[in-house]
């Protein structure tokens, strides 16, 4: 067996939903970012799980990651604490805590800040607004978290592309095939940029410092 390069933590963003494989289960932008660096289907593994709050990644996939540790660590989740039992102090420290033990010096490690879902759901616009505002706190903290560990963080909150619906399923809340193949190649293009890890057949751009039960389930 293939020793394990990448490993990825999450909710079902990571998982996949919203790009059902025809035999059944999903694919998802994991296994499209893990071709893009030549890594094959033996030498990834696909920890995210549905409904997975920051507290179930840090309790139970977290330990799972660290058993046998790969040089790439994604961890893409934390939706499901924002639409539903969200703490802010709890989600912070969450972060900050999944983080920190993934990190280190021989790993890399990203993730990605959290797009307008808000903007997609059928939600009463005062139910909208206050989503909006956990969601901005949330990318603050994240970003923070970031930064302090070293993690590549991807700003998709920031890119135009993930307002509207064009990469999004009809459910609002996971990318549809097309959302999952652009943050693949999207991800995979800013790793190469801090990282100087260049995805099979590019150069890397330039090296640079790293970016630093519920009403809804993700």
């Amino acid at each position: 067996m293939s020793r394990t390069r990448l490993t990825v933590l999450g909710d079902s963003f990571a998982e996949g939903r919203g790009d059902p494989r025809p035999g059944g289960g999903y694919a998802g932008w994991v296994p499209r970012f893990a071709e893009l660096f030549g890594i094959p289907h033996g030498g990834y593994r696909n920890l995210g799980t549905h409904q997975a709050t920051t507290q179930h990644i840090l309790e139970h996939q977290v330990p799972a990651a660290l058993v046998t540790k790969a040089t790439v660590i994604g961890v893409i989740g934390g939706v499901n604490d924002l639409v539903s039992d969200y703490e802010p102090a709890r989600f912070r420290r969450n972060l900050a805590a999944v983080l920190g033990r993934l990190a280190g010096p021989d790993t890399v490690l990203f993730t990605a800040t959290y797009p307008d879902i808000p903007g997609n759901l059928a939600v009463p616009a005062s139910f909208r607004a206050l989503l909006r505002d956990r969601f901005a706190q949330a990318n603050a903290y994240l970003q923070e978290a970031a930064a302090a560990t070293g993690a590549v963080c991807l700003d998709i909150a920031a890119a135009t592309e993930w307002r509207g619906r064009a990469l999004w399923d009809p459910d609002g809340l996971h990318p549809n095939p097309a959302g999952h193949r652009h943050f693949a190649e999207t991800m995979a293009d800013h790793l190469g940029r801090h990282t100087g890890m260049a995805p099979v057949g590019r150069e890397p751009a330039g090296v640079g410092a790293g970016a630093g039960g519920g009403l809804l389930s993700y």
